[in-house]
């Protein structure tokens, strides 16, 4: 493997992006979850729910800063290291990312110091509705962000200038490109899945060391509820994704099922081991038939293998493959934990089912290990096009030199651990000390909030 400006380039794009869209898939769906503790509490008056939501609530101030300090170092990278993509693309993508900074980021920053600090200053009611709107922010943020993704995996609504500069044509086509909507939902569905997982793990932890910890176990009741809804509806938009790209990115579907001859009846490879050099697969676990099936709904369907395209429009197979079968084995194992949560809580035994509570545990992480997979199969089986079937990835990098970039990308690796580590330390230590540490509950005295709740006659003041 030649480590040249292209490939480094690639690899720092890789590393910074990996690290930033774990938190905003956790933002978005702590967001809502927010929202919708307050908004129980309101109508409840159960001060359970602002316990939690004052313990969340600095889970996600931590977590949204870290999205804005690991995102904003990509807005540069595209300007230093993708020039070229810059000068072609930036008519129709600038406006895009323009638009999710005036509609999202504002929107977000603006209520944010209300949503943090506003308890004492603002009724319960506008407080909530600061909360709304941040919620509803991050999920502005996210249609704009797919919105100019899923133009680059399919551009629509444009011309190519003799220059080879592009220009849209059609904004509506542009913004909602043929394969958006069902990314959009694919995306908001594992953030609601990543932040459910969370929840649950960080919930079945101090259930395991204080059975009794009524938060806790409210908290867990309704992050089982999500992820047991939410995870079987993943799959199907999951379905619906792989039928897009089986019809707008041949290429990428075939590196995804590892096909490498095109015929009728595929099977479906549960396991194999692609080899780009020979064209085929060394060895692979398969069964008949089911590829298509599953593919285009009907097991007589001729697929298109990789064999159909020129060697260099291929995508690299074996990343591809195998990260898809990493989201795929998270997905199954999301919807079964769904369903043993779905039956403990059925029979009233949740404090008590010890391996359940482990098991929540230990599937805490996987929504974002499934998101990083997720991304691999959608930017990965993408190449060799940045913008589809328009341009290059050969072809949109700056015209820097291997040093420079490999000194960025060392510079990178070194202060991203450390910020990582530091921040998801911090935040690990805050959910292991559960939602009643600070609020002096523990020693009998009623956390803040307790005497607003309390008090129904005082909802209405100051909204």
């Amino acid at each position: 493997m030649h480590f040249d400006a292209l490939l480094l380039s690639r690899l720092q794009f890789a590393f910074t992006i990996a690290f930033h869209i774990i938190f905003p898939s956790f933002t978005i769906g702590l967001a809502s979850f927010l929202a919708v503790l307050e908004g129980l509490w309101l109508a409840t008056n159960n001060a359970a729910f602002k316990t939690l939501y004052l313990f969340w609530v600095k889970i996600f101030a931590l977590s949204f800063g870290m999205g804005v300090v690991t995102g904003v170092v990509m807005s540069y990278e595209i300007g230093t290291n993708w020039s070229v993509f810059s000068v072609a693309a930036a008519p129709v993508i600038g406006p895009l990312l323009a638009f999710e900074v005036l509609t999202a980021f504002f929107l977000e920053a603006s209520f944010l110091g209300v949503m943090l600090f506003g308890w004492k200053k603002v009724g319960p009611r506008l407080h909530f509705t600061a909360t709304a709107l941040v919620a509803l922010g991050t999920a502005v943020s996210a249609f704009w962000i797919i919105s100019a993704n899923s133009w680059m995996q399919h551009p629509s609504g444009y011309v190519r200038l003799a220059s080879g500069a592009l220009r849209a044509t059609h904004w509506g086509e542009v913004i909602l490109s043929p394969t958006f909507p069902v990314r959009l939902v694919h995306m908001m569905l594992a953030a609601y899945l990543t932040t459910s997982l969370v929840v649950g793990a960080a919930s079945a932890w101090r259930l395991l060391k204080a059975p009794d910890e009524q938060e806790s176990g409210l908290a867990l009741k309704m992050a089982i509820g999500m992820f047991a809804i939410v995870a079987p509806l993943q799959l199907l938009a999951g379905d619906m994704s792989g039928k897009q790209a089986l019809r707008y990115q041949p290429a990428k579907l075939a590196a995804i099922e590892a096909f490498w001859d095109t015929k009728s009846g595929q099977a479906f490879h549960i396991a194999a081991w692609p080899d780009r050099a020979t064209a085929s697969n060394r060895w692979e676990i398969s069964i008949p038939k089911l590829g298509s099936l599953i593919t285009a709904g009907s097991t007589n369907a001729e697929i298109k293998g990789l064999k159909a395209f020129a060697a260099q429009d291929r995508p690299p197979v074996f990343l591809v493959f195998w990260a898809f079968r990493v989201m795929v084995g998270l997905g199954l194992a999301m919807i079964a934990l769904g369903l043993w949560g779905g039956f403990v809580v059925w029979r009233g035994q949740l404090a008590q089912a010890r391996w359940f509570l482990r098991a929540c545990v230990a599937m805490g992480p996987a929504g974002f290990v499934a998101v990083v997979a997720g991304w691999v199969v959608a930017e990965v089986g993408r190449q060799p096009w940045v913008i589809y079937g328009v341009l290059r990835t050969a072809d949109a990098v700056s015209p820097v030199t291997r040093g420079e970039v490999s000194v960025s990308l060392l510079a990178f690796m070194v202060i991203y651990a450390l910020i990582f580590s530091v921040g998801v330390l911090y935040i690990l230590r805050l959910m292991g000390e559960g939602p009643l540490t600070g609020t002096g509950a523990a020693a009998g005295v009623r956390p803040p909030g307790y005497a607003l709740a309390a008090a129904p006659s005082d909802l209405g003041a100051g909204s």
